[in-house]
């Protein structure tokens, strides 16, 4: 040990090391070491220090201190949510990858949703704090990436949305169903000897649910990344407290007379004091329209185009490692395909994740796209859902702008598409929503009036149904009498 050492100190200042005959022994360093105290320490302290440097000498860490140095702390590692606002362009999921790719990152769920011409990524990944703010600058320095915010440490709402095929013996399907009311899941498929199960929550829940469904056997398992909204705060404080305010002028009035008011009237009429939101950004502009943030029509294309041009889902099962969604998705940059959803979750076997993407396309080219995913070592299956029955499901969480009036209201057009609220304050109202993508559109509409704050969607996750029933060719059929 005192070799490798007095090599190591040797090599530092450039020079050879002398031969190992020539060290003293391990012992009579000890002896010399305690010899330098005995002038000014008693007996019982000499035995102390002999045995402390004994034990420093076993371990390997020889010293001529009497205190040594303190050990550094090493940084810890905790999952990180980063929201990166961008602007939709083709190519851009692949170069936010990438950034995480180069350094050796692996993204545990990532989510995508588009509106118009933006787009919000909810990304979760491991790191320590130093590293991951260095990670944030590389992002902010690409183009159209517009804000880089990591949302760990505040409160929020954080939603995960999972389509979960399990077998369904007769025998215990009546179990089955009674741990789907306890996890408030729905059924979306049956047939005769399986089910398929939607489920919304934390990534607890989610963990929990496949841990108590795992005895039946999973067959399928298509999860979304997780999405995040800021819990919104009480009074003039709050960061979107000047859009509720221009769209009920009352909570101005009403803020003046609550303890809740941080700031002046001047100061909220200071048009520098316009706030950025997660996923749209504010204008100071007193004419505001509210129909100009949001066009959820997004991913609906023409289904008579001539041209044959439609979206296609995709389903891929890929090995979970760093740098795979990069090597996927640059598949899709470099044919110039622009993704209008990805969803990227842990799938059912442990140590692969399924990747569920839509792309705008004509059959011809899809098809050669998918036999050049089938090339890539990382990607073990490849599906194009999109001629066969399946089910799909989204996720959102819009923040409404509400005052006390109009809180009944919204929460009105909430039940009628089963959407729950997950938040409210005096001025917003957070709503979480899942389902398809019409109906998705069809709220966002109804609530454009109020006025929308934030969106953040996840990408579809779809399962083929095993009962061969697509539910949308059953549309415009009677009930029978």
């Amino acid at each position: 040990m005192a070799a490798a050492v007095s090599t190591n100190a040797a090599l530092f200042h450039g020079r050879r090391s002398p031969p190992s005959s020539n060290l003293l022994p391990l012992s009579k360093t000890i002896g010399g070491l305690s010899s330098l105290f005995s002038h000014s320490l008693s007996s019982e302290q000499k035995k102390c220090e002999i045995k402390r440097l004994s034990v420093q000498a076993s371990s390997g860490t020889v010293s001529t201190a009497v205190e040594s140095a303190p050990s550094m702390a090493r940084p810890k590692v905790r999952r990180h949510t980063i929201s990166v606002f961008v602007g939709d362009e083709s190519g851009m999921i692949n170069r936010i990858a990438g950034v995480f790719a180069r350094r050796g990152y692996n993204i545990e769920s990532l989510a995508v949703g588009l509106n118009k011409d933006k787009a919000l990524f909810t990304i979760v990944v491991s790191g320590t704090e130093k590293v991951l703010q260095q990670v944030m600058k590389q992002l902010l320095k690409l183009v159209n990436v517009l804000k880089v915010e990591d949302i760990s440490k505040e409160p929020q709402v954080e939603r995960e949305l999972m389509l979960i095929k399990i077998n369904a013996d007769p025998s215990y399907r009546l179990e089955v169903k009674w741990l789907v009311d306890i996890f408030r899941a729905k059924i979306v498929d049956i047939s005769q000897d399986s089910l398929t199960i939607e489920v919304t929550g934390d990534p607890g829940k989610m963990v929990a649910v496949q841990r108590n469904l795992s005895k039946f056997g999973i067959r399928e398992v298509a999860r979304t990344g997780k999405i995040a909204l800021r819990r919104e705060k009480m009074g003039e404080s709050a960061p979107f407290w000047r859009f509720s305010a221009a769209s009920y002028p009352d909570l101005e009035e009403m803020n003046s007379r609550t303890p809740l008011q941080a700031k002046t009237k001047t100061e909220y009429s200071n048009p520098d004091t316009s706030v950025g939101g997660d996923v749209y950004p504010v204008e100071a502009n007193d004419d505001y329209s509210f129909n100009q943030v949001l066009d959820a029509h997004w991913g609906v294309l023409n289904e008579e185009d001539t041209s044959g041009l439609r979206s296609h889902t995709l389903s891929m099962v890929v090995n979970d490692s760093p740098g795979v969604l990069n090597i996927v998705t640059g598949v899709f940059a470099r044919r110039g395909y622009n993704i209008q959803s990805l969803a990227v979750g842990h799938a059912e076997v442990e140590g692969r994740s399924r990747i569920t993407t839509v792309v705008p396309g004509t059959d011809e080219s899809i098809s050669k796209l998918v036999q050049q995913l089938y090339k890539l070592i990382d990607v073990h299956d490849v599906i194009n859902l999109t001629s066969v029955p399946f089910a799909e499901r989204e996720l959102m969480l819009i923040k409404v702008a509400v005052n006390s009036t109009a809180r009944r209201n919204v929460l009105d057009i909430a039940s009628i598409f089963r959407a729950k609220p997950v938040d409210v304050s005096d001025h917003t109202i957070t709503l979480e929503v899942t389902g398809d993508i019409n109906k998705l559109v069809a709220l966002q509409r109804l609530l454009e009036p109020c006025g929308i704050c934030e969106v953040a969607r996840t990408g579809r996750v779809a399962l083929t149904r095993e009962s061969g029933v697509d539910s949308s060719y059953l549309r415009g059929y009677s009930y029978p009498v």
